[in-house]
């Protein structure tokens, strides 16, 4: 019986992490099409480093508190938030 929750538990928690990394990716790539667009550091080649570092070290804390979810998955929205910048910027860069 505890062997079938441990797995819904661990289910919940991968579908919480694709959740916030989709919507982080989304949320960065949005940001930067639209506020950051005009703004010259954006473009930077250490912008999206920059970027996933940060909420990386933001997440954390909240993650700790979560009975769910690890340190994995602050890592993985903390990418996936700087792969949308490096997808908002080369929007940016087709014109779009």
């Amino acid at each position: 019986m505890f062997h079938f929750f441990a797995g819904l538990f661990s289910l919940i928690g991968l579908l919480v992490t694709g959740a916030g990394a989709i919507f982080a990716f989304g949320l960065a790539r949005e940001y930067v099409r639209n506020r950051l667009r005009f703004v010259d550091a954006v473009r930077h080649p250490l912008a999206p480093w920059i970027t996933w570092i940060a909420a990386t070290v933001v997440l954390l804390p909240v993650v700790a508190i979560l009975p769910l979810v690890g340190a994995g998955t602050a890592i993985l929205v903390g990418g996936a938030a700087g792969l949308g910048t490096s997808s908002g910027v080369k929007a940016l860069k087709r014109g779009e």
